[in-house]
């Protein structure tokens, strides 16, 4: 056939190497995790009537707390203990199972100095070599407040210890009885540690097996001080409040620093707020 009657064949043209545009398929690829990101946080924001319902809940409580502590310490300072504390006291220490005593004294110990230096120092820079340093830096906010407030309010409260002549006392103690040192460090720090757990890991086994140890000490910790001798039941009581009100405030804290200190920090960072990242 001759040249010029060839049917022409159509040229493809291809875009030069510098301005061919990346495939459809590639941003498609790299923007699905992000968007299932924002479903799941989505999913697990509450209904705008349970937040209020709950803040409402958590507001009436501060009061509540801030009362009740409140005149625990007036009635305190007026009275040793209280009948109620007494009976308390003989009802739990009749508990004669080796393991229970075991168990009650193991709880207490990791309270006692220097145990209890050792074990929160670990803590701390552990979480801050992991890269969580805004947490590390109001979890010692927490234990070192919690101590001095529990200092301050024995020398205000000046009660006594529970006396061997009453109930049995595993090791009597010079200080201050009302508020339980343990109780509220416990309460403050371990109840910090639990508050990091249950927001900033996901759902595993790992995270219940945490939050259980770290549940059952907050939550143990007021039975093994009045078991072994060193607390009444007002005393634990006391303590409870009073490290809840102080963990309530650290934990508004950390929140308020969250999205202004720390925001690039290695490990679960926050964008800055509307205020920017300046405190």
């Amino acid at each position: 056939m001759p040249r010029c009657c060839r049917p022409a064949v159509p040229v493809k043209q291809e875009k030069p190497l510098e301005t061919q545009s990346t495939p459809d398929v590639i941003p498609a690829i790299a923007a699905a995790p992000i968007e299932i990101v924002k479903v799941k946080a989505t999913e697990q924001v509450s209904p705008r009537p349970v937040r209020r319902w709950r803040a409402r809940v958590f507001q009436i409580y501060l009061v509540v707390a801030t009362a009740a502590f409140s005149i625990l310490v007036v009635l305190a300072s007026a009275f040793t203990y209280f009948a109620v504390d007494l009976s308390v006291t003989r009802s739990v220490q009749r508990i004669n199972a080796a393991w229970f005593a075991s168990f009650m004294e193991w709880v207490s110990f990791l309270g006692y100095a220097p145990q209890i230096y050792v074990l929160v120092v670990a803590i701390l820079v552990l979480l801050f070599l992991i890269g969580l340093h805004w947490e590390s830096g109001v979890a010692l906010v927490a234990a070192a407040g919690a101590g001095g407030l529990g200092q301050l309010v024995k020398i205000v409260v000046h009660r006594p210890r529970p006396g061997a002549n009453l109930v049995n006392v595993l090791q009597q103690l010079n200080s201050y009885s009302f508020p339980s040192g343990h109780v509220l460090a416990y309460t403050a720090f371990f109840g910090f540690l639990f508050f990091l757990g249950y927001t900033l890991l996901k759902p595993s086994f790992v995270r219940a097996v945490l939050l259980a140890i770290l549940g059952i000490l907050v939550a143990l910790i007021g039975i093994s001080r009045i078991y072994v001798g060193d607390h009444w039941a007002s005393d634990a009581i006391g303590a409870y409040l009073l490290g809840s009100l102080w963990l309530a405030l650290c934990v508004s804290i950390y929140r308020w620093g969250k999205t202004r200190i720390f925001i690039r920090q290695p490990l679960a960072p926050d964008e800055p707020g509307p205020t920017g990242s300046k405190p």
